[in-house]
């Protein structure tokens, strides 16, 4: 059983920058691919950044350019820097890690952005 913490979250400017960390537990070893998602209030949880365990990326369209996904292999971590903030990334923010063929969620991390 793979367990993901979020940290990081919170409250910024319009233009500022956060970086979210999730840490993964229960792996035994083996490599996760990992990833990002986020649900705004009233709509769908959408992708945001996902890294395979070859460690290819792929961004969510809204996001290319401005965020960027990572991996400490060492400590388990994938990170999610986020830069150029803007209101319309507010939304809660929840890790995701799979061991084929399971999928786990992290419990969510609450980013706003104010303008």
């Amino acid at each position: 059983q793979v367990q993901l913490e979020e940290s990081g979250g919170g409250s910024v400017q319009a233009g500022g920058s956060l970086r979210l960390s999730c840490v993964a537990s229960g792996s035994s070893g083996r490599k996760i691919a990992m990833g990002w998602y986020r649900q705004a209030p009233g709509k769908q949880r959408e992708l945001v950044a996902f890294i395979t365990i070859s460690d290819s990326t792929n961004y969510g369209d809204s996001v290319k350019g401005r965020f960027t996904i990572s991996r400490d292999n060492a400590k388990n971590t994938v990170y999610l820097q986020m830069n150029s903030l803007k209101p319309e990334d507010t939304a809660v923010y929840y890790c995701y890690g799979s061991v084929w063929p399971l999928g786990y969620w992290g419990q969510g991390t609450q980013v706003t952005v104010s303008s």
